[in-house]
């Protein structure tokens, strides 16, 4: 899972990019790999008509760019070329496929994390996000260490829930909790246990982030299915862990120097003011009042698009922003987000494509038998595998990918909707916790002012292995 401290990026650059030799393979191999890919794709689509098993090779030149660390956007551009150039559509066509892009669910998943940024920032500038952090701890004061790491834990959670998005929440998090863990003696091991514990197992249960509606939407459910199979087990198992890990963690790293200073015990005294606290309050009851909304009426993909500028323009306007200041904030949200955009929208062109050239009918035809008769419960865990090592880049596209690769397939065998979601939750989600260092562990360790990487490490597979049993339990009872 490839990320950027402490979210994913959109680009999806492999870790291979980050070093100086990798850079310069990167440098060499993408652009031969680029050109040689459109090549055969060119030759494919002069000698083969759909459908053909050929259509498979745009994907799997995305694929291998990504590995070899280009960025996500260009290794998209590079393989929705190599799509349009083996089904070689006319003028008319081409029309036709940009117009079913641009309605496609794909591209709906790009301008929803875009408004969920939005709204992220209109949080940030009313310190709406502040309240909820402050609150949440300041409820649990002088009630003892555990407690207090517990309170942390969920601060942490809730303001992720609430932003969608792990880097921009754990930055508001960090200066309002380090005093009080400091002072509570924690160490800076300790307390990046509990944010990235926490932080994680909110951005599972986040109503609007990308990752989690495309999990939805690929899996036709509703945000309450996605709870019941997909995020309350793990925000279940992480919370039950948390504790007794970061016990563990305190102990571990008590008298090493771990230790916070005298400088780190001190919170700042600027307060959030009445109208922040107001927006705070609004922006709960319109929060909770959505998402019950959306579990009620089932209403879909189309709902956040409509929640989320709500949200964002009656936050900023109770915050204090004002019109102007609330759609700048707004603004400058959904820009940083631009690069995902365009990514979902060539996605979706190359998904469309996809489906003409019919691939996936080729390999039902050839191998169905096959694979049906692997069982839906190996074929469920082999594909959890896969999207778990096998396919980096970022979640919400990781999902689209996986899905668009194996829905199909997973359908056939009879994969039913609670074993998808929680195949879909894994393979996107599982290597934020390991096997590898990664940097949201890197962010999360950053945020608390900690240098052990080794430390989060731990942590992350301390909560993997029971997320894995439970997950293996779900799906061997709903494949039965």
């Amino acid at each position: 899972m490839t990320a950027s401290p402490p979210e994913r990026t959109a680009d999806g650059a492999a870790a291979t990019a980050n070093t100086p030799r990798g850079a310069r393979v990167v440098r060499v191999l993408n652009p031969v790999l680029s050109a040689v890919g459109l090549a055969a794709c060119l030759v494919c689509g002069l000698l083969y008509e759909p459908p053909t098993l050929w259509g498979l090779l745009p994907i799997l030149l995305f694929a291998a760019l990504v590995v070899l660390g280009m960025n996500m956007l260009p290794a998209s551009v590079v393989s929705t070329v190599g799509g349009l150039l083996i089904l070689m559509p006319g003028p008319g066509a081409m029309a036709d496929i940009a117009v079913a892009s641009l309605g496609n669910q794909v591209t709906l998943i790009g301008v929803i994390i875009m408004f969920g940024a939005a709204v992220g920032e209109v949080m940030r500038r009313t310190r709406v996000a502040d309240v909820i952090v402050g609150g949440i701890v300041g409820l649990v004061g002088g009630r003892g260490p555990l407690v207090t790491a517990f309170a942390v834990m969920v601060a942490c959670l809730a303001l992720v829930a609430s932003l969608g998005t792990l880097a921009g929440a754990l930055a508001i998090a960090a200066p309002l909790v380090i005093p009080v863990a400091a002072r509570l003696g924690y160490t800076r091991s300790a307390t990046a246990a509990m944010m990235f514990i926490g932080g994680c197992a909110g951005l599972a249960l986040a109503p609007f982030a990308g990752s989690n509606v495309a999990i939805m939407t690929a899996a036709d459910a509703g945000y309450l299915e996605y709870l019941l199979y997909g995020a309350l087990p793990l925000t279940a198992v992480s919370l039950a862990v948390g504790l007794p890990v970061v016990r563990w963690m305190q102990r571990r790293t008590e008298g090493t120097g771990d230790e916070y200073g005298e400088a780190d015990m001190v919170q700042g005294t600027d307060r959030p003011d009445r109208r922040a606290r107001a927006a705070t309050a609004l922006f709960s009851v319109v929060l909770a009042g959505s998402v019950v909304w959306a579990v009620v009426s089932g209403v879909g993909i189309l709902f956040p698009l409509v929640a989320l500028p709500v949200l964002g323009l009656l936050t900023g306007l109770v915050g204090g922003l004002g019109p102007v200041g609330t759609l700048r904030a707004l603004g400058t949200g959904a820009r940083s987000m631009i690069g995902m955009l365009v990514l979902f929208v060539l996605l979706a062109v190359l998904f469309v494509v996809l489906d003409s050239l019919q691939p996936f009918d080729v390999i039902l035809e050839l191998y169905g038998e096959r694979l049906e008769g692997l069982g839906p419960f190996v074929f469920a865990i082999a594909i959890a595998l896969l999207g778990w090592v096998g396919v980096p880049g970022a979640t919400a596209a990781q999902v689209v990918l996986i899905d668009e690769l194996f829905g199909g397939l997973a359908s056939s065998i009879g994969i039913g909707v609670a074993t998808w979601i929680i195949v879909l939750l894994f393979a996107s989600k599982a290597d934020t916790y390991g096997p590898f260092p990664n940097a949201n562990m890197v962010g999360a360790m950053g945020m608390a002012r900690s240098t052990n990487l080794k430390n989060v490490l731990i942590t992350g597979w301390a909560v993997l292995i029971p997320v894995c049993a439970v997950y293996t339990l779900i799906m061997f009872i709903e494949t039965r």
